[in-house]
């Protein structure tokens, strides 16, 4: 890989956002998802990552008050909430893709005088589904996504169609792909340089998030070279290597 980070020696919060106590605890819990380790179990495994005993208390006392965990006799459990966030952010990674005919997904927003807030979180949604938006209230992207929209209850019309013009510099339009690409790069080569399971934690946290705006093109609308499968391989080769944190995963103690 040609990198361009400073091999020298990996500064992650040069890099990367720094983690927050809450943070590492929900991402610990997800990964070790069914076991409910005690207390002291979090904490400790919480201080391998850098966060300190009296932030990692703070933020487990505020996420039970929340009700982001839940606290029972044999340890913590993450809320039902939390649980079918960790199921939609897999299944939003794990994007099933379809041959591509050469239809698009055409999403016109129809719905006026809204207010801000509403309009912001439909923009959000259907971000959220890989679309962009071409013009104000036109939103589209290749129709090569199996999964339901689920804008039913939206005030969109979905149509499908084949725009005019060339699909490639279409799909340029509509999504940075440079800067996605530029991204992807620099995400990998951090990742190869991070030896500790710190910094390997900190580099997997911000691939899910740069996986979530990948707009999973057709191969024949992407760039050359596109680097998206290689960031999913890196993410996926992750998942195995973070199964069991042992502080998490052994015998709960008193």
């Amino acid at each position: 890989m040609d990198g361009t980070t400073d091999s020298s020696a990996l500064d992650l919060q040069a890099h990367l956002p720094r983690l927050t106590a809450r943070g590492v605890i929900l991402s610990l819990l997800v990964s070790n998802h069914p076991v409910r380790p005690t207390p002291a179990q979090v904490v400790r495994a919480a201080g391998a990552f850098g966060i300190k005993e009296s932030a990692a208390r703070a933020a487990l006392s505020r996420m039970v008050t929340g009700g982001d965990l839940i606290r029972t006799a044999d340890g913590f459990h993450l809320s039902s909430s939390l649980l079918e966030r960790r199921q939609r952010v897999l299944h939003e990674v794990r994007q099933e893709t379809r041959d591509w005919d050469g239809e698009w997904e055409i999403v016109v927003v129809t719905g006026s005088g809204r207010d801000p807030g509403d309009r912001a979180t439909l923009r959000a949604l259907l971000a959220r589904l890989r679309l962009a938006e071409l013009r104000e209230g036109v939103w589209l992207r290749p129709a090569n996504l199996v999964r339901p929209l689920e804008l039913t209850a939206e005030p969109v019309e979905v149509l499908r169609g084949r725009p005019a013009g060339d699909p490639v510099e279409l799909a340029a339009t509509l999504f940075d792909l440079s800067e996605w690409e530029a991204e992807s790069c620099r995400l990998l080569d951090l990742m190869d340089l991070a030896d500790s399971a710190v910094d390997r934690f900190t580099v997997a946290t911000a691939i899910v998030r740069h996986l979530l705006t990948d707009p999973v093109l057709p191969s024949r609308l992407q760039p050359d070279p596109w680097s998206g499968a290689r960031v999913y391989g890196a993410w996926a080769a992750y998942q195995e290597e973070f199964v069991s944190i042992p502080e998490i995963g052994g015998a709960a103690e008193s």
